[in-house]
């Protein structure tokens, strides 16, 4: 029952802190199209944030949002503190995104949200997160609906198409 229950709620059951470290709840992003990225400041994938930038910047005023969770589960590419995280990402590549606080993606400190994207939020889209910048594209209801391993970049014309198809 819990278990359908939470498929039922999708994304929106789930508050995390924001980078700031206040309650940010995703429940916030009801109605809009969501891409859900964990993301890191030391990575090979790291100028994707260009990309999730100019993505969000064209598609915000139509209901899309990303939000860019933070994780350093992946050869220790994300180091730094919430603070060292928001200044690199406001200064290098001029983020307007929600960001939140540092998770963990993985592993036995699994965030609730993560636990969820890869366990219960569908088989298409189930299995361990392999490396930083992996998307998990989420429909106006909270479900989520594809997933987009670190090597897709968020500009390419499979993230562009599968979004336009929920903004619709």
């Amino acid at each position: 029952m819990a278990g359908s229950l939470l498929a039922a709620s999708g994304i929106y059951t789930f508050t995390l802190n924001s980078i700031d470290g206040t309650p940010a709840p995703l429940a916030n992003y009801k109605g809009k199209v969501v891409l859900v990225v964990n993301v890191a400041s030391q990575c090979g994938y790291t100028p994707q944030y260009s990309a999730l930038e100019a993505t969000y910047e064209k598609y915000k005023d139509q209901g899309f949002v990303i939000l860019g969770f933070p994780a350093n589960n992946f050869g220790a590419q994300e180091p730094g503190t919430n603070e060292e995280i928001k200044t690199f990402c406001s200064r290098k590549y001029s983020v307007t995104f929600p960001m939140y606080s540092k998770i963990s993606v993985k592993g036995a400190d699994q965030a609730p949200l993560y636990a969820y994207l890869t366990k219960d939020a569908g088989p298409s889209v189930a299995g361990e997160i392999k490396w930083n910048f992996t998307k998990f594209l989420v429909d106006r209801n909270g479900n989520v609906v594809q997933r987009f391993e670190p090597a897709v970049t968020p500009d390419s014309k499979e993230v562009i198409a599968a979004i336009e198809k929920q903004l619709k």
